[in-house]
């Protein structure tokens, strides 16, 4: 493994471990004053770890669900009683999706007046629980997400479509809540930290009738300030510290190229979450593999450039991987590249070079990083 990719590595790894659920979620239960639940939802790629993270404010008669993607349910919270965990679809809603959305709507419709709800929120959530409008059905649903999938769109701009679709979405869940209070921490995979985007809205508090607080607990800025406190603890130079990946791909790849290209020997980090517009018939990879992919066509040729990309869930679209690590020797076929550019097929371009960073689940999600180095 070569030296630079360890580094990027090391780095990400801090910034993806400080924005851990777990963590997250116990330390902000132990700053809030105490919280005993009798209903707890956790939803979301991060679902287990938040779960596991309000442990010690669960007592044997609390009720709970967890809901999570295929693969994420972490096996301490099987053992965990009065918990029903449901695994769905991500980033397509399946049958399970269906079954997750209508189970955590009767909880909180059937709630009683001294019940007290705790909600705990990541990304992917949108995708995981639904319940449909009377007027559609989950073909119709599977359809929609594709094509908004495919469009470019901002995941704010998605939800606000998907929410017309739901009875859970867009702030409807907690308005059927009759308990005491309800309590919601969210981990943000969105820009701005807007409770009423992740997840598509669904622990935005504005139509409670209960007394409802919400909160983030984790977000992106948490993870880069983690990775570059590191990187100056190791001795290296941070030149660069924002969140500012929220335009298409290849605008971007442009002007981190043209960053570090031009940039003294250091450490980059960007955060935040780029679109990328599909075409019909889309081949192996997600956006993070694209933005890798395009940033060392940019940068082909040059030396004492390395980057890496990668989503801090540890999945970037449909694939096993959460990005790609990149330098300028990863385009030797720059025709075969802009081809697998075209066709969103840069994960088979970057798996024959040996490029891909598979990660496994990582307990949260808070957007995507990009961490690079000028020697």
């Amino acid at each position: 493994m070569h030296a630079p990719f360890s580094l990027l590595r090391h780095l990400w790894n801090v910034g993806v471990t400080s924005v851990s659920g777990r963590s997250s979620v116990a330390e902000a239960l132990s700053r809030d004053k105490p919280f005993p639940a009798s209903l707890v939802i956790a939803v979301g790629k991060a679902a287990c770890s938040m779960f596991l993270g309000a442990e010690h404010c669960i007592s044997s008669s609390t009720r709970s669900i967890i809901v999570s993607k295929y693969g994420h349910i972490d096996p301490a919270c099987r053992k965990c009683v009065h918990t029903e965990i449901i695994e769905a679809g991500h980033p397509i809603p399946d049958e399970n999706s269906i079954v997750a959305g209508e189970a955590i709507l009767q909880m909180i419709a059937r709630s009683e007046s001294q019940d007290r709800l705790l909600l705990l929120v990541s990304g992917g959530a949108s995708a995981l629980v639904e319940a449909l409008q009377p007027d559609y059905d989950l073909t119709e649903l599977q359809a929609l997400t594709r094509s908004l999938l495919r469009s470019g769109k901002s995941i704010a701009e998605i939800n606000e479509i998907r929410s017309r679709t739901s009875r859970v979405k867009g702030g409807q869940l907690l308005g059927h809540f009759r308990g005491r209070a309800a309590r919601v921490y969210a981990l943000s995979d969105v820009q701005g930290d807007a409770l009423a985007t992740i997840g598509g809205g669904i622990g935005d508090p504005s139509c409670a009738s209960a007394k409802a607080n919400a909160r983030i607990v984790a977000s992106n800025s948490v993870a880069r300030n983690a990775a570059a406190l590191e990187a100056e603890g190791l001795g290296l130079r941070v030149r660069l510290n924002e969140e500012s990946l929220y335009r298409d791909v290849p605008t971007l790849a442009g002007e981190i190229s043209q960053r570090l290209a031009g940039g003294s020997s250091g450490v980059y980090i960007w955060g935040g979450e780029p679109t990328i517009e599909l075409p019909p018939r889309p081949g192996i990879g997600g956006r993070n593999q694209s933005l890798a992919l395009a940033v060392a066509t940019h940068i082909r040729g040059s030396s004492g450039i390395s980057v890496l990309v990668a989503g801090t869930d540890g999945t970037d679209g449909p694939t096993e991987y959460a990005g790609a690590y990149v330098d300028g020797k990863t385009v030797d076929q720059p025709d075969e590249a802009e081809d697998a550019l075209r066709n969103a097929n840069a994960g088979a371009y970057l798996g024959e070079r040996h490029s891909l960073f598979k990660s496994g689940p990582t307990n949260t999600n808070v957007m995507d990083l990009v961490i690079a180095t000028v020697a």
